[in-house]
Order: C-alpha cells, then structure tokens, then sequence
C-alpha cells in the first residue's frame, strides 16, 4: 500500500465504513467448517463505497471462529464461512487499490471453546503445555461439564477469557498481528472489549505495532469511564464514544439538543476543564451491537440532521453498513437481526446525503481539527461552529417539521457545502423542516 495513505494520524481525516462480514456476506450462523469465497462480495460494494466517500474499512471479526466471529478458533486462518486467506487478501487488495484502507477486529481478551490451545487443555489438561494460557481451575466444573473450571468473559462461557499475564499468551497474539500486517497489508486494530485489557498488554501492543508501522492505527471499545485511561501516547490512538452515541438519538427523540450539545461541550469545549480537547473520538450513529438509528429514531426524518451532526462534531465518523440508505435492526431481536446480509446498496437520498456529508468532512480543515463552539441552542434548533485559524464551519439543524430562523452571529460571504450555493450571512439563518446547512465562511 501507498505510504502516503500511512502517515500517522490518517484516521483523523477519514470517514470509517464497519462491515460485520458473516452477516454481511450471508454465511451460516453455525460455522459448517466449508470453505467458500463469500467475502469477495466487499469487492462488488467498491463502487458504492468510493461514491459515499469512504476512507477506511473496519471489519469486524473475519477469523476462523465457533459461531459469531467473536469466538475465535485460530487467529492465523479466515473463517471457512468468508473463504480462504487469499480470497480476504484479494480483498484487502482491492480496497487498498481504491484508496480504502483496511482494520480488523482485534479480540484478544477471550476465545472460542473451539480455540486449539483451549481444546489442548480440555484433552490433556494439567499435562498441558497452554493450562496457563486461561484462567483454569481444574478442581471444578463447567456449565458445559469439561471437568474443570475457566473464566468465562462476563459469565459467558462461550468465550474463554485467555490470560493476558502470561508472556507466552502475549507474545502468540503479536505474532498474529505480524501475521495480519504482512499477510494482509492491515492498516489498523479496532480492540475488542478494549476496557477489559490489561494496560501492560497495551502498551506493549503500541509500541510492537508502532515500530513497525508508525501510522498504523490503534481503536479500542470503551462502554464508558475515562476514555484517557487508555486512548493516550502509551495505548490506542482513539476509542468509541458511546457518551455522544447515546446523545445523538436521545436528543433527537427528546426534541432536546441540549444533550448532545452538553455532551459536546464536556468534551471538547474552549474551557480548560474539558476532557477530551485536540483527541479525535470514534463517532457512530448505530454499530452491530446496538439498533439501528432508523429504528430507534421516533421521527425518521431527522435522519439528515442527526447525520450532519455525527459528521461535524469533533472526531472519526463511522457508518454501519446498510444505515446509509436508513436500514432497520431491533436489538430486541437479538444480534442476529442486526446483522443482515443485503444484496447490494440500496441506495436513496439520505444515501447521497451521507456521501456528500463524507466528501466535506475528509476536505474540512475545520471539522477534522477546529474548535467546537455552541453558537445559537434551544431545544429544537442548534448551530454548531467548528473553528480553526485557516477555516471556520457553521452547522445549523433544525429537528422539527416547522421551519425556523436563529441568530448567527457571523456576517459575510459564505459558501453552503451541501448545496455549493453562495450565500451572505447577514445574522441570520433560515431552515426549512428537518433542515441542515453547512456553511464555510468566506467567499
């Protein structure tokens, strides 16, 4: 791959396309143990990923696992279900060549029961050279009645927690990354339940994946807490932000913005206070464990605004695949149901909405970079500025069917991004229902 798309800090000025590829691709839940070429499907989605201007792709899990990917068997073979490694490199070929850049779930807190070290330690058990590797007891029992005792993750016993303590483990898992690196050309790690590594296995994981790829980038799942714990110079370079996730759709269907405008100002407002200011968080409307925007939105056409918002508040956005074109999926159904296979893009107007929202974010100097200031808030209409020494971006969204005006305190000549219109601020904003403008200040 180019090395002009791996200069550190890339991910900043890239928009993220998540692809849960068992789901996506249409595989069995079960895994059958047959190989076939399912996951060349992403080399026919190119064209629709290039026209929503993505810059990225983050695969969920694609190894060889017992069911849902999560649950590893062997971290150096693809999973059957998708096809061989080189059909996946092929893949990763074919973004790389349209200038998409590829990240892998990395799932190094637990295993599948299928995993071959696990399955070493069920058969041989104390004569075992990986009884180490877990968290194995063997005076007691298992639900699934091996005849001892492991840590599950979080009481799931389908997934072996392994033990990140043990140097072996540890130097088994950059071995694989190694593997992923030279095998596939992978330009980043999204780490799974990242909040329940251990910080010494970060830190190590930084500084192997950074020596040997500078610009290789590190995302780590954080539900909550201080996200600084581990997204600093030590650890991952960003971490989901599941505070603005839950902030977006809430304050749409409370018609009250102020949440995800307070939200925002916590994190990156100008007072010296705020938590996360020059970080670059990982934004999301939905993701594969969660429902879907279009679903968990009461009104589906603020979809538009609350899209222009997950693209110009400060970070990385990310969209989950089929939610362009305003896909359904009830967690209440079980993941499964979040995770459809669709034919192909459905495409449609919040789809080229999305794309246009893309192209103007990965160009902005001052939605990658600027500052954040709350300009005109009340409940039902918002204007957003993001500011920076070379460029200043105004948002404004209205989140009812009533057209409004706000006070804007900018005059001047201004572009409109969305529409490439011209306009003169003179003080003033006009909306139309479910309305959004994007403007660039200056002629």
């Amino acid at each position: 791959m180019s090395q002009n798309l791996r200069q550190p800090g890339w991910q900043n000025e890239t928009v993220f396309y998540q692809i849960y590829p068992l789901g996506f691709c249409g595989a069995p839940l079960e895994n059958d143990g047959q190989t076939v070429n399912r996951i060349a499907k992403v080399k026919d989605w190119l064209p629709h990923l290039v026209k929503l201007g993505v810059g990225a792709v983050y695969f969920c899990p694609v190894f060889d696992s017992d069911r849902h990917g999560y649950d590893t068997r062997d971290f150096k073979t693809i999973d059957p279900r998708l096809g061989s490694n080189q059909d996946f490199k092929e893949v990763c070929q074919a973004l790389h060549s349209a200038g998409i850049r590829v990240v892998l779930d990395g799932v190094f807190n637990h295993v599948g029961r299928g995993f071959w070290a696990f399955q070493d330690v069920l058969k041989n058990r104390e004569a075992s050279p990986y009884k180490d590797w877990f968290h194995i007891n063997f005076g007691g029992n298992s639900g699934y009645n091996d005849g001892l005792w492991y840590e599950g993750w979080e009481g799931h016993y389908e997934l072996v927690k392994l033990n990140l303590q043990n140097p072996a483990v540890v130097d088994y898992l950059l071995d694989c990354v190694a593997f992923w690196m030279d095998e596939f050309d992978i330009d980043g790690l999204r780490l799974d339940v990242a909040y329940s590594l251990s910080e010494d296995f970060l830190r190590r994981l930084h500084g192997f994946c950074k020596g040997r790829e500078p610009g290789f980038f590190l995302l780590g799942e954080m539900i909550h807490g201080d996200y600084k714990r581990i997204m600093n110079p030590e650890m991952l370079d960003s971490v989901t932000n599941y505070e603005c996730y839950k902030g977006l759709y809430s304050a749409f269907n409370s018609l009250n913005l102020f949440e995800i405008a307070h939200s925002l100002a916590r994190q990156f407002g100008p007072e010296p206070w705020t938590l996360y200011k020059g970080e670059h968080l990982f934004n999301f409307a939905d993701n594969h464990d969660v429902s879907r925007v279009a679903t968990i939105l009461t009104d589906e056409k603020q979809l538009p605004a609350l899209y222009a918002v997950l693209f110009s508040m400060p970070g990385i956005p990310c969209l989950y695949y089929g939610s362009e074109w305003g896909a359904k999926g009830d967690k209440h159904q079980g993941d499964d149901a979040l995770r459809p296979c669709f034919d192909q893009p459905q495409e449609n107007e919040l789809t080229e909405f999305i794309g246009k929202l893309a192209k103007i974010k990965a160009g902005s100097r001052a939605l990658n970079y600027g500052d954040v200031k709350n300009l005109t808030l009340r409940n039902k209409q918002w204007i957003l500025v993001r500011q920076c020494p070379e460029e200043t971006a105004i948002l404004a969204v209205n989140a009812e069917e009533n057209p409004c005006q706000m006070e804007c305190a900018y005059h001047g000549p201004a572009t409109e991004l969305l529409t490439g219109e011209k306009a003169d601020l003179s003080g003033i904003v006009f909306l139309p229902g479910y309305g959004v403008k994007l403007y660039k200040m200056g002629g």
